[in-house]
């Protein structure tokens, strides 16, 4: 059915005999005109969370942090709080890096992260995977590192990698788990990847292995196509010592510092949505002072996740509209400081890639890419509140966040695209647009076609076995994972890699394999 589908859309191209145009969509297209807040909402915000930053400070800092702190006119206070100035704090603000590039191993996957542009990214750490056609969850392997950054490779609207899962079976070796998850990541993908650190001591060897991946000592700084980071703050206002280690060690990439603050209404935030964004806000502008006081101007991509509870049972709930409205929020936070953003949205408490699934996350990526989120996260295959991750979700939402785009995209309207002298010609002429010139161009430039979505007659739609939509996923996703094993590791440097580093990862994985799926 998935071949049929194709078939008809290369004989569309044929007929209409497409040549090399600009995309109808493409990463980093200007979003911000949704604007959930108003002026006077960011102003309270922002000075509440100074206030919150001034007076009641952030616990358990790093040592190297209170130095430097301290000497920038902070003080710790009797409680043992680093305190921040909010004239300091104001002071980051306005130095902190922005406007940077994300590279990517090839140059057609660099993505600018500046003003609103919008990029959506895939990541997740679910510990659970939904196998093609299943109905229920296995524990997640490194394999499925390997596999999900190869489909994420095939598919054009994720424009970067983190990884979904982790490699349930390397828990008892965190160090072996985090070498094996870059490794998997980057056999599997060009596109930009952020790294997982469990412990700042495991930067240095990574960056050792990324060095022989960029062609020898020095040379991955000279184009960094990962960066690491961490969510630095265990809420409400408490510094994690493990994370925190970890975003400086992360310093030594020459890469952008991710940072995600998490802070979950009504359990470790105000359960007020407002108070809930003052705590996060306040929590990952401590983040910015960890980075920036400790390297002035170091680039942030500037994490803002504020989460949800379901206030019924204390469970964290991701696809509501709550999370929705607070992600969007943040982001519009965010370009208010004009800072590279970043959110949480996708993130479904659906089990399954069902009608559930399809409007909790396309209600919160559409608002989050409309507000003019520079890095849309969590933003496809994630599943079950973040527990568990989907193969079919992961094809079903690429081309859903083709749909987003084309409204970020939005509506031309000049001279031309008004139209008049096409409405004129055609009511004193033919009495319809079909063949007019007008027509059949933007076909080309205004449309968005979709592979999945059934826009077929009833009759044909039955004729093929009424599938629905997880059944065409399945056979998309099936396709992608027995065809789709790109080389970007050679064998020579595969080998230099297996001899240093315990890389766990069967090679005959990374070949390619019809019987695997």
């Amino acid at each position: 059915m998935i071949r049929e589908v194709k078939r008809k859309n290369k004989r569309r191209k044929n007929l209409l005999d497409f040549e090399k145009i600009e995309p109808v969509i493409s990463k980093g297209m200007q979003g911000g005109n949704f604007k959930p807040l108003n002026d006077n909402d960011i102003k309270k915000i922002h000075t509440t969370a100074l206030d919150v930053l001034e007076n009641l400070g952030m616990g358990n800092p790093l040592p190297e942090l209170v130095e430097v702190s301290v000497q920038n006119g902070c003080d710790i206070n009797e409680k043992g709080r680093l305190c921040f100035p909010r004239s300091l704090v104001e002071d980051v603000i306005a130095r902190a890096g922005r406007d940077f590039v994300l590279y990517g191993r090839d140059p057609k996957h660099d993505i600018e992260l500046s003003g609103k542009k919008v990029n959506l990214f895939g990541a997740g750490e679910a510990v659970t995977v939904l196998d093609l056609g299943a109905k229920k969850y296995r524990p997640s392997t490194i394999s499925d590192v390997y596999d999900i950054a190869r489909m994420v490779d095939y598919l054009d609207n994720i424009h970067s990698y983190s990884r979904f899962v982790v490699p349930t079976e390397l828990s008892h070796d965190l160090y072996v788990a985090d070498i094996n998850t870059a490794y998997a990541s980057l056999v599997g993908t060009k596109k930009h990847t952020a790294l997982t650190f469990s412990d700042g001591k495991h930067v240095k060897p990574t960056l050792e292995m990324l060095d022989i991946i960029a062609g020898g000592e020095g040379q991955f700084v000279k184009r960094p196509f990962c960066h690491g980071g961490g969510c630095t703050v265990v809420s409400p206002l408490e510094y994690g010592t493990d994370n925190c280690e970890v975003a400086i060690a992360s310093l030594e990439m020459q890469a952008p510092i991710w940072v995600v603050i998490a802070p979950q209404s009504g359990a470790t935030a105000p359960a007020a949505l407002a108070g809930c964004l003052v705590q996060s806000l306040a929590e990952t502008l401590a983040s910015l002072m960890l980075i920036d006081l400790i390297k002035p101007g170091h680039p942030v991509i500037f994490g803002p996740w504020p989460f949800v509870t379901d206030l019924r049972t204390g469970a964290f709930s991701g696809g509501g509209g709550e999370e929705a409205i607070m992600s969007a929020a943040s982001a519009q936070l965010t370009n208010h400081y004009d800072l590279a953003s970043s959110v949480g949205a996708g993130m479904t408490d659906a089990k399954s890639p069902d009608a559930q699934s399809g409007y909790e996350k396309g209600i919160s990526i559409v608002m989050a890419a409309l507000a003019g989120c520079n890095n849309v996260s969590e933003s496809s295959g994630m599943m079950a509140s973040l527990m568990g991750c989907s193969y079919e979700s992961l094809v079903i939402d690429n081309e859903m966040l083709g749909m987003v785009m084309r409204a970020v995209r939005g509506i031309e309207v000049n001279d031309e695209t008004l139209s008049y002298d096409v409405i004129k010609k055609t009511v004193q002429g033919e009495g319809h647009f079909l063949r007019a010139p007008q027509t059949l161009s933007l076909m080309k430039t205004e449309y968005l076609y979709p592979n999945l979505a059934d826009r077929s007659r009833q009759e044909e739609w039955e004729e093929e076995g009424s599938p629905d939509m997880r059944k065409r996923a399945e056979t998309y996703a099936r396709e992608i994972l027995n065809s789709h094993y790109p080389v970007y590791i050679d064998d020579e440097t595969d080998k230099k890699i297996r001899e240093n580093f315990p890389i766990k990862i069967p090679k005959e994985i990374i070949k390619p394999s019809k019987n695997r799926f």
